[in-house]
């Protein structure tokens, strides 16, 4: 899920030195440069600050900080998270004196760099060698965070332009699949969940492989307003240290962690409210469905990859009249195969007390494995038709669907 790249103060922040700025900005003082980043900062438009680097000579007492607002259920707040290299801080501070008094504090360290963007502009900020800032300043030309559906002009939700694509890499075809799984994410959620929690939003993706759709994840849902705290999981240790690695160097350490295991086996804790499960093969999401519903999380998002178990079963069972014909020719099989899977999965899902919907996961001109499974908890009894729809299927073409042999391992779920 792409290679790593530079952090955000590398890629975006950071000019060579005595270079001077494409627009041709002349050196400001750097007292009212700074007093202008402070009027942003704890003004109602802000969006998002990061600040980066160090002086010539000098140096901060901590690597990177990043501001943003954050909605509460106890109220708005300023969160300010910074690193020092190793451990990750964060902090919401109610608006106000407190605020005011810990912006003050990070102004008053020698960061080399500021970017800051409001709702409806951007300012970048470079230190030069003499002590002097080089100011660059533009209007923001679209909101920070276009809604879903409101698409007719082929926005991107994460902007093709973020840095987190230098980062995890930026093909056209990776922007695209991003694009189309925040656009499901953004339908899966409730509107205005930033004022609904009060406490982080756990996320967890199992079978996360290089975590390039984590990381949009994360950043994603961290621009538009929420508290988030994200595990992935995937069983190759390298990839959990190559994760972690590129989380370290984005500075989202302490909110975006890696763990090694298998699906089944992994241990998240506390339980996520939110699970994603993109593209893992066969009854891996099998796997990953049964975790979710175990865990009782709100929200489930699975895109699956491969249908080999309930292929194989079609393989080795006559089909019921008259449907041979489906399963006769080994293409057709394979096709009808994903579709049966998918169905039995949802079904599943909604006599555990899910609202379930198989939807288009990205245009099927860039992957066959286009399909998603998107599925809300509503806690509701299934009725008798629906027991009765789901097991006149399984018994109908002789299947043993791995969710279901998996989630009878599972207590009482509804």
């Amino acid at each position: 899920m792409g290679s790593a790249g530079g952090s955000w103060a590398a890629c975006q922040l950071t000019m060579p030195p005595n270079r001077p700025p494409k627009d041709g900005a002349m050196p400001e003082p750097l007292d009212s440069a700074l007093t202008e980043i402070r009027s942003m900062l704890l003004g109602p438009a802000l969006t998002r600050a990061v600040a980066a680097g160090r002086r010539r000579g000098q140096r901060p007492s901590m690597v990177r900080a990043e501001l943003r607002p954050v909605a509460l259920k106890a109220g708005q707040r300023l969160q300010i998270s910074t690193s020092d290299g190793a451990r990750p801080h964060t902090r919401n501070l109610s608006l106000g004196p407190e605020a005011e008094a810990a912006v003050e504090a990070l102004l008053a360290e020698p960061f080399g760099n500021w970017h800051v963007e409001t709702t409806d502009a951007t300012l970048q900020l470079r230190v030069t060698k003499s002590g002097e800032a080089q100011v660059h300043r533009s209007t923001a030309s679209r909101s920070a965070f276009p809604a879903a559906g409101h698409d007719r002009d082929k926005e991107y939700l994460l902007d093709p332009g973020d840095p987190l694509f230098a980062a995890i890499g930026g093909s056209a075809a990776k922007r695209r699949q991003v694009d189309a799984f925040l656009r499901a994410l953004t339908a899966t959620l409730p509107e205005r969940l930033a004022g609904q929690l009060d406490r982080p939003l756990r996320v967890v993706d199992l079978g996360c492989g290089n975590a390039y759709l984590t990381f949009a994840a994360y950043r994603y849902l961290s621009r538009a307003g929420l508290d988030v705290e994200l595990v992935g999981v995937d069983v190759r240790d390298d990839q959990r240290h190559r994760n972690t690695e590129l989380a370290e160097r984005l500075g989202w350490a302490g909110r975006v962690r890696f763990v090694a295991g298998t699906i089944a086996d992994a241990t998240v804790e506390p339980p996520p409210d939110l699970v994603l499960a993109l593209h893992a093969c066969d009854t891996a999401t099998d796997e990953a469905l049964a975790r979710a519903v175990g865990w009782r999380a709100r929200w489930v998002l699975a895109a699956p990859c491969c249908h080999h178990d309930v292929a194989a079963q079609l393989r080795n069972r006559p089909a019921p009249t008259p449907y041979d014909l489906l399963t006769r020719q080994g293409i057709l099989r394979e096709r009808f195969a994903d579709v049966l899977t998918d169905a039995l999965r949802a079904g599943l899902l909604r006599l555990h007390g899910y609202r379930a919907e198989v939807v288009e996961f990205v245009d099927s001109a860039h992957t066959p494995r286009n399909l998603l499974i998107r599925a809300r908890r509503t806690g509701a009894e299934p009725t008798a038709d629906q027991h009765a729809e789901y097991r006149d299927l399984v018994a109908r073409w002789q299947l043993n669907p791995r969710l279901e042999t998996l989630l009878t391992q599972l207590p009482s779920t509804v």
